[in-house]
């Protein structure tokens, strides 16, 4: 059965059916809702530019764990990182994989090792200018 109908004029939300395919049987009216049916489709909201970031004020926006871990092992090496934040998988046989183990695992200790690696980045720009 194929329904062709009007959507309702009020605030009903009845569909009143002027045609069927069954010629048979009398029009009638049912309760489907047509109207939000029968809305024209608003238009989505226009996509941000794709070269802006999305964070552009964050520095560490885009920078994995792991690319902070290597970072602060190749500008402090592990004895001083140890030093800096002492936590076990930087003092005893330190390795990325362990680090990074731990890190994922305990907010506190990620904290710190962000902290240091934007220590890090703004000795580095400070040294670059002088």
């Amino acid at each position: 059965m194929v329904w062709r109908g009007q959507p309702c004029s009020g605030a009903s939300g009845f569909l009143v059916c002027s045609k069927r395919q069954d010629r048979n049987k009398s029009p009638g009216t049912f309760p489907v809702c047509m109207l939000g049916a029968m809305s024209i489709p608003e238009t989505p909201p226009p996509a941000p530019p794709a070269n802006k970031p999305a964070q552009p004020r964050n520095p560490l926006h885009g920078v994995t764990l792991e690319a902070m871990v290597v970072g602060l092992a190749d500008y402090f090496g592990w004895d001083e990182l140890g030093r800096q934040i002492p936590i076990r998988c930087f003092q005893i046989d330190p390795s990325v994989g362990s680090s990074l183990k731990f890190l994922r695992k305990t907010p506190w200790a990620r904290e710190k090792v962000e902290s240091l690696y934007l220590f890090m980045l703004r000795d580095q720009r400070r040294n670059a200018q002088e």
